[in-house]
């Protein structure tokens, strides 16, 4: 699973919340894609787990979008398939989510 922050300022600040979350979970930072007509890259968290830590991060992403500026959106990967998540959205597409880890 990979989740990529709108705001690069906060990768690091995620990373640590995930790693409380989930122990389980073993966190990488890796260098991101420019979308076409982008200059930069942003840092994209992979993270490396069993089924249930995998859960459990996707569990929290409500808490930590909460808890930042109004806003702020984590594009969340799994398998190829990629949903961004917002605070609007983000208790809607929790099941939706947890769906995607078992396929």
């Amino acid at each position: 699973m990979e989740l990529a922050v709108d705001d690069p300022a906060e990768v690091g600040s995620l990373k640590s919340f995930v790693k409380l979350a989930a122990p389980g979970a073993q966190v990488s930072a890796l260098a991101g894609s420019p979308a076409k007509y982008e200059l930069g890259v942003l840092d994209v968290l992979a993270i490396v787990g069993s089924s249930s830590v995998l859960a459990a991060v996707i569990q929290v992403l409500p808490e930590f979008l909460r808890s930042r500026k109004p806003g702020m959106s984590i594009t969340v990967s799994i398998k190829g398939d990629e949903v961004t998540v917002t605070v609007a959205n983000v208790d809607a597409e929790l099941p939706d989510l947890k769906r995607r880890l078992d396929g």
